[in-house]
């Protein structure tokens, strides 16, 4: 055996072991609260990816649609004969195109309760509230209301938030928090949006 093939194994023997030791200490089972957030591209992808593994497994999903909800979504197009996933969609699509707090508040608070029935609901194994940090930050929605929400629901549903600037409340809460971060983005010089890719 080489002397870099033997430095190899025993990295990997050392990874090893220490994979080992993680593994048998994570003893406990029940659902999560995921926050994907930051200013990078992908956190509802991510969620849509989570989404359809869910599926895949038979299990019932619910996502919730607080901003882009009237856009084109390739992921809502592909998944929605799905008799196991139910979307509800923000009815106003983009507050900045809206510009009408009293409007948005309302339509928050509508698909809230949408949201709330899911959270609700021992049958649903994940719940997506997409970009809901916005209806949080811009005083739709209060974050007690959903911290009481999410901290109520049943032991075996898991929770994935997603957009930009989590409350700190959120962050305290998760179990795993992602924060995309960006480095370049294609829109900043120019570049559309592009079908079947960004949405």
């Amino acid at each position: 055996m080489t002397d870099r093939q033997s430095r190899h194994r025993n990295a990997m023997r050392n990874l090893k072991s220490h994979v080992d030791e993680k593994v048998a200490a994570a003893t406990e089972q029940r659902g999560l609260l995921l926050v994907f957030t930051g200013n990078g591209k992908g956190k509802t992808t991510a969620a849509w990816g989570t989404v359809t593994r869910t599926l895949g497994y038979g299990y019932r999903a619910g996502v919730v649609q607080f901003i882009k909800g009237m856009w084109e979504c390739g992921e809502r197009e592909r998944l929605a004969d799905d008799a196991n996933l139910s979307v509800h969609i923000m009815a106003t699509g983009f507050t900045w195109e809206t510009q009408n707090r009293e409007s948005d508040t309302q339509a928050c608070q509508a698909v809230w309760a949408d949201a709330e029935r899911l959270l609700s609901d021992p049958e649903v194994y994940l719940v997506v509230l997409d970009e809901i940090t916005y209806m949080l930050k811009f005083g739709y929605l209060d974050i007690a209301t959903v911290r009481e929400a999410l901290a109520n629901r049943p032991a075996e549903q898991t929770v994935i938030v997603t957009g930009r600037n989590a409350h700190r409340e959120l962050l305290d809460m998760a179990d795993t928090v992602t924060e995309m971060q960006e480095v370049r983005h294609a829109f900043n010089a120019g570049l559309q949006a592009r079908r079947g890719i960004d949405y």
